[in-house]
């Protein structure tokens, strides 16, 4: 946010068809984005063009109306206020199979930041019951065959991505399915 007032058309769309589905993530900056939205792509996953490489503090979360938003824009601005870049390294390959047919980025440095500010995210207007323990990761492929899955993981074993972490990011999901960062709230206020 640059210390302009955020126009709630410009998050949600002009006429949102309520609930509208948000998300709470840590952006990944370029050129690591890029690259890890090429892979996915390159895997052949299938959602590789709805949604850009992130780390979720919170899933798929429907909000109400104007004013649930409002109000999460508000908890947001507030939570990142409160926070100080720091260091992440996303490094390897690791797969929540058989439990879930997925291959991910697992972060080398930095979980336990990631981990206390998934707690702070995650509570008043955004708190919600979660389907599996919180793991911050960075899918890169998900839902394909196992075979796909075995070379995802293969190729990722040497990944390495080194960056500062300094804002959370909103996403709205589109009525085409594609997810949107709509506001970034950086570190500091």
């Amino acid at each position: 946010m640059s210390g302009e007032p955020i126009v709630m058309a410009d998050v949600v769309g002009p006429e949102p068809d309520w609930p509208v589905t948000i998300g709470v993530a840590l952006p990944i900056p370029e050129p690591f984005l890029g690259e890890l939205g090429a892979y996915r792509e390159r895997f052949g996953d299938p959602l590789a063009h709805a949604i850009v490489a992130h780390i979720t503090l919170v899933p798929p979360t429907q909000a109400r109306d104007e004013q649930h938003v409002g109000e999460v824009i508000a908890h947001l601005t507030d939570v990142a206020a409160s926070l100080r870049a720091f260091p992440l390294v996303l490094e390897g390959a690791g797969t929540f199979r058989p439990v879930s047919p997925v291959v991910f980025v697992p972060l080398a440095v930095g979980e336990p930041e990631v981990r206390d500010i998934e707690a702070l995210v995650r509570v008043g207007p955004l708190e919600r019951p979660l389907l599996f323990p919180f793991h911050p990761h960075v899918t890169v492929a998900h839902d394909l065959d196992a075979e796909w899955l075995d070379q995802a993981e293969e190729a990722m074993r040497s990944y390495r991505a080194a960056f500062e972490v300094g804002s959370l990011a909103l996403f709205v999901q589109g009525p085409d399915g594609v997810w949107r960062q709509r506001v970034e709230f950086p570190f500091g206020g």
